[in-house]
């Protein structure tokens, strides 16, 4: 049995400049069936699954073939280590890694917060999706564009609990892309394109010349998720119930749903060996479910759509990298299958696309509540600051599309290297809450904190890299 000097020394880990100490609890029992507690990867590979996966890295394996494939990997595993040192904190606490830098310093969670605003403002997720929605049906783009945007409100602030509406799209949409994945691989991918599937492995290289060094880097990078989205993984696995957020009450409607009353920080438990045994219960866990759908899933979909790409529209002249890209896949893929296929990878893609932007106002507005609600207004009502922000995100895509505005070359520029940025910077933050707050026996060490080091200098490097090659074509 852990003594009172035990508990104390685990209490007075947490700063509490700035918020309260924690409440000792013991860690919740280890989860015994796997199968009820899976979702919180799959949303972030469902969210995860945008633009990139289905124009970038498709479009790069139109132009150089499947040689760049291994940057995904590399930069999903990078992704990897960082999804569970967010994890590692919130299974240990209860508190968002958010809510552990600020303990630190009040304005850490603002500041990401302000980030990640930065990084979404312009609807262009929800754009991608009504345009290749007016492939299939016809209409007014940014009619359609609205009228998502709108629902994305509706479905995010009616539904009783988030998460679950959240968890349910997501894997709809991941069901609905690797079902056309088996259907590409019998009718679309020829035996030639299956015949060099090896380059990825036999062939790496970094095609800088033909594509840019910005380009590639941020692919490898960015693979998967990243900026804000890695750090809502705290929220969802604790809305989830993963270790000691089964004791936060998740997030609610306020029109349907019934809101808990309940502290804006978290817990810690003693280091007695049941709870150890507990935490490494969950801690397995966690690992796998993180390796098994997020890695797994996006790193099967960035293979299949840039397989099809290659496999349709490799050397075709006057390609390029934007929706449009999908347009021109979906023709050669008519010409080929037939038009029906043609269809179902246009209506596939919009119903990804709608659902990454479903994730992402989720998860913007997830992250602005929880800063609101731990730092500055600890008696508000979570859930009706959430649905607050959920429609003022909205507004403002609704604005920005009624306007007309094109997407302005300052705000590429900010949305390139934002991500990249927060993802420097909280790499080293997590070093820092994970190696100081949490008891000693579960901190981070050996390769999972090399792991963080590398992440930490490889997205300081791509940040200073994609900054310098932004604001060189601003000034060209």
């Amino acid at each position: 049995m852990a003594t009172s000097d035990d508990v104390s020394k685990v209490a007075r880990a947490f700063p509490t400049r700035y918020l309260p100490g924690p409440q000792i609890r013991d860690m919740p029992d280890e989860p015994r069936g796997y199968w009820r507690l899976i979702g919180p990867g799959i949303i972030a590979a469902g969210v995860g699954l945008a633009s990139g996966e289905f124009v970038l890295f498709p479009y790069i394996a139109s132009q150089v073939g499947l040689v760049f494939v291994w940057a995904a990997l590399v930069g999903l595993i990078t992704q990897y280590f960082i999804n569970m040192e967010i994890e590692r904190y919130t299974l240990a606490t209860g508190e968002t890694a958010l809510t552990g830098f600020s303990r630190y310093w009040r304005h850490w969670g603002l500041f990401f917060a302000i980030l990640t605003y930065f990084a979404n403002l312009w609807p262009g997720w929800v754009t991608s999706s009504a345009t290749l929605t007016t492939y299939i049906f016809g209409g007014n783009r940014t009619v359609i564009a609205v009228c998502m945007l709108i629902v994305i409100g509706l479905i995010l602030t009616l539904a009783p609990v988030v998460y679950v509406a959240l968890e349910k799209a997501q894997m709809l949409k991941v069901a609905a892309v690797l079902t056309f994945f088996v259907i590409a691989a019998i009718f679309a991918v020829g035996a030639s394109a299956w015949s060099d599937l090896p380059q990825v492995v036999t062939q790496p290289r970094l095609p800088i010349d033909e594509l840019g060094f910005a380009l590639l880097l941020g692919a490898l990078a960015f693979a998967g998720a990243g900026g804000g989205q890695n750090l809502v993984q705290s929220n969802w696995i604790r809305d989830k119930g993963y270790g000691m957020g089964k004791y936060v009450p998740r997030l609610v409607s306020p029109v349907t749903g019934q809101p808990e009353a309940a502290p804006s920080t978290g817990y810690a438990f003693e280091p007695t060996p049941e709870n150890l045994r507990r935490w490494r219960g969950w801690w397995k866990f966690a690992n796998i479910e993180q390796l098994s759908t997020f890695v797994a899933i996006t790193f099967v979909t960035i293979l299949f759509t840039s397989l099809l790409a290659y496999s349709t529209v490799f050397g075709r002249d006057g390609l390029e990298n934007s929706i449009g890209f999908l347009e021109v896949e979906g023709q050669v893929l008519a010409d080929r299958v037939g038009s029906w296929f043609q269809y179902l990878f246009w209506i596939i893609g919009a119903f990804s696309l709608f659902a990454a932007a479903l994730g992402i106002v989720d998860y913007t507005s997830r992250l602005a509540a929880d800063v609101i609600k731990t730092s500055y207004a600890r008696n508000a009502n979570e859930s009706k600051v959430y649905a607050g922000l959920v429609w003022g995100l909205v507004a403002i895509g609704i604005g920005v599309l009624v306007a007309g505005f094109s997407q302005p070359i300052l705000l590429l520029v900010i949305s390139a290297v934002v991500g990249g940025f927060m993802m420097f910077i909280y790499s080293a933050l997590l070093i820092l809450i994970n190696r100081r707050i949490l008891p000693e026996p579960i901190r981070v060490r050996g390769v999972r904190l090399v792991a963080l080091v590398w992440a930490f200098l490889l997205f300081g490097l791509l940040s200073v890299l994609t900054f310098a090659d932004r604001i060189g074509e601003l000034f060209e």
